[in-house]
């Protein structure tokens, strides 16, 4: 039986350490301080929002919300991104996409001011993880499965880590971050060939599973004793949330793996309250 790899512990020990810095902040005259911009009412963005709020009432940041209603211009939600930008209150901003669709999520995204982008939504941020320019902030949740690995103990100097999904959001990023940690990494995506998706994934030390597809890491796109990262959150058959690995299949041959829900997805919130305080700090 694998090693149940739960979020709240690693959470935990994260808001602990934010705790202290904010003390220290506050100390100091500093308050730091979360923007979140959401354009109307979609439920994922509102329960997304509501464990930030937790979150950050837990670690004492501050938060100001800034909600739209879903059919505001383009025009008129730069000008809004601008006035946050220019607002030196105000020290990270988190935007929910995805956006409506007559807004261009391109543009918008670059509006935000990158050492304000707290989830890695600017080309700047990007550029910070691919370049280690120290410019804005990773996605939330590629770091959170770098919390995950590190809160084990796992050092990943010369791991083989292979990165199942290719988007900017995890893919691409969560790669970057492991090839910092010295890991030999590959990534396999939805046009990656069968037989070179499962000989890949079955000499891993390592898997982060971020495809976005229900179930579809089976056994046989997997080894044994290996450590199981999945991103992934979708909803099954029966309408229940699940991971993009199937579960039940991979952790008896698995050495460690995250569960969904209760996994990566409950490190994000306390990753984004750590982003807010270091652009505080700075």
């Amino acid at each position: 039986m694998a090693e149940l790899l739960k979020g709240k512990p690693v959470a935990d020990a994260l808001t602990e350490k934010n705790i202290a810095k904010v003390e220290e902040l506050k100390a100091q005259g500093i308050n730091p301080t979360l923007a979140i911009v959401r354009l109307g009412e979609n439920p994922g963005d509102m329960s997304y929002e509501r464990g930030a709020l937790k979150r950050a009432e837990a670690t004492g940041v501050a938060v100001k919300q800034f909600i739209y209603d879903v059919d505001i211009t383009q025009d008129q939600l730069l000008a809004e991104i601008d006035k946050i930008n220019k607002d030196d209150s105000i020290h990270g901003v988190l935007i929910f996409r995805p956006l409506p669709k007559h807004l261009d999520d391109r543009t918008i995204c670059e509006a935000l001011a990158p050492a304000k982008d707290m989830d890695g939504i600017t080309s700047g941020s990007m550029a910070g993880v691919f370049t280690d320019s120290g410019e804005g902030y990773p996605p939330c949740t590629a770091q959170a499965c770098m919390e995950m690995i590190d809160h084990m103990g796992l050092d990943l100097t010369g791991k083989k880590v292979t990165v199942i999904g290719r988007s900017l959001v995890i893919g691409k990023p969560v790669a970057m971050m492991a090839m910092k940690k010295n890991a030999t990494v590959t990534v396999l995506h939805s046009r990656t060939t069968a037989e070179d998706f499962a000989a890949a994934g079955a000499n891993a030390d390592v898997v982060i599973a971020a495809i976005g597809r229900a179930k579809m890491i089976g056994a046989d796109k997997v080894g044994s004793d290996q450590v199981i990262i999945d991103v992934g959150i979708n909803v099954d058959e029966e309408g229940k949330l699940c991971g993009d690995v199937n579960f039940d299949e991979v952790e008896p041959n698995a050495a460690a793996i995250t569960p969904v829900p209760g996994g990566v997805g409950s490190v994000t919130t306390a990753v984004l309250m750590n982003h807010v305080i270091a652009a505080a700090a700075k």
